[in-house]
């Protein structure tokens, strides 16, 4: 976000902006004003990205770590491959591991009505530079370079409401609208060149001067370069050390190092609530056990844990002082800061935090507080699981 641009529009506004932007942001790059964001849940997401994708004219970008052969997963097939008979070009990223499932024969079928495919880091072992490790845990849709999709939501039933058929796992997703989603874009362009995929032409430039009707100032924020491994992780940081009332935060796989540990609990020393939703019950118990290990220790410390009481819940949310909010893939794990490709959108927005946090009070209504009584009240063996996972978190 340019100075000049900002000087000729010093409104009351975009003061209260600047200084929002000052206090909460790393820094001022690839953070654009002018975007519209619009938080999906439920049955949402499904429902948004398809409409989208039969709206698309020109272009579908598509990059996921899970898609299923399923129901919802074989509804983005269809979508696909309609659109690319349609005369659209249509590119699809997944991911080798996470489609380990997914049937040859819709590729194929994809395939022959133009669909350009890449498998990511198939699982191949012979191969040269093969790393099982190195995954696309992404989510990215972009129709037409003009809106764009991003979140938690792979392409599965464990994400369709069970009304639906599906299994109901809680997830959050967000549409974008405005210059950040050629950011969005990019980012995309990149893994699929470097994947291999044949060049096509860039997006137009991010124009900040958006007629939108919105003036949300968001950065989507990726970690596809070595420099950039950590660019995730310092943009929580950022905002957790500047919060001076609330960290709400929802992630599936809450496992945060030293330094995200001691970030919340100084937050916690300055008065600010801070708050975690995390999964009652994982679908990777390993993890749900060495989260345990560290549970009992912020709980100790007044970080309030609050355990989901449905199915899976798998979102990856933060939102502090109703101000500073965040959505994508990125885990409080290992593995998403040192091996997997993630991506956020960070936003900064006084309306969009407030919506955040009203959703985090309503999502609190259906959890469970995780306190030193319940670690008490664990058996020895599970509390010695527990200790164990956690030894091995790095691996998980």
């Amino acid at each position: 976000m340019s100075g000049p641009t900002l000087e000729r529009d010093l409104t009351p506004a975009t003061s209260t902006l600047l200084a929002a932007i000052a206090r909460y942001a790393r820094s001022l790059y690839r953070l654009r004003r002018g975007n519209q964001v619009t938080m999906l849940r439920g049955g949402e997401p499904f429902r948004a990205m398809l409409a989208a994708i039969a709206s698309a004219r020109r272009s579908i970008l598509l990059e996921t770590y899970i898609i299923e052969d399923d129901a919802s997963g074989l509804k983005f097939v269809d979508a696909l491959t309609e659109r690319a008979r349609a005369g659209c070009e249509v590119r699809l990223i997944y991911d080798a591991l996470g489609g380990l499932g997914f049937d040859g024969r819709h590729i194929d079928r994809m395939r022959s009505a133009g669909v350009q495919v890449i498998e990511y880091h198939p699982i191949a072992p012979w191969r040269a530079r093969f790393n099982l490790s190195r995954r696309d845990h992404r989510k990215i849709l972009v129709i037409d370079d003009e809106v764009g999709f991003t979140g938690g939501v792979n392409l599965s039933d464990d994400y369709a409401p069970v009304g639906e058929g599906g299994r109901g796992w809680y997830d959050v997703h967000c549409e974008l609208r405005g210059p950040v989603v050629a950011d969005l874009a990019r980012i995309f362009r990149r893994t699929w060149i470097a994947e291999g995929g044949a060049r096509f032409p860039a997006p137009p430039p991010a124009d900040e001067r958006s007629n939108l009707p919105a003036n949300i100032a968001a950065r989507v924020v990726d970690n596809v370069r070595h420099s950039r491994r950590g660019a995730i992780r310092r943009a929580y940081l950022t905002a957790i050390n500047a919060s001076s009332r609330t960290v709400l935060l929802e992630n599936a796989y809450f496992l945060p190092d030293r330094a995200l540990r001691r970030a919340v609990v100084r937050a916690v020393r300055r008065g600010v609530e801070v708050a975690v939703i995390v999964p009652g019950r994982s679908d990777v118990r390993a993890v749900e056990y060495a989260g345990l290990y560290i549970y009992r220790h912020l709980a100790e410390r007044g970080v309030r844990i609050l355990r989901w009481t449905g199915p899976m819940m798998h979102a990856k949310t933060a939102v502090v002082d109703a101000t500073w909010s965040t959505i994508g893939s990125y885990n409080f794990d290992a593995r998403s800061l040192r091996y997997n490709l993630e991506v956020i959108v960070e936003i900064i927005d006084s309306e969009v935090g407030a919506g955040m946090e009203r959703q985090f009070r309503i999502d609190e209504q259906s959890t469970t507080p995780f306190d030193l009584t319940t670690w008490a009240s664990l058996a020895w063996w599970r509390k010695a699981l527990a200790w164990l996972a956690y030894r091995l978190r790095a691996w998980l």
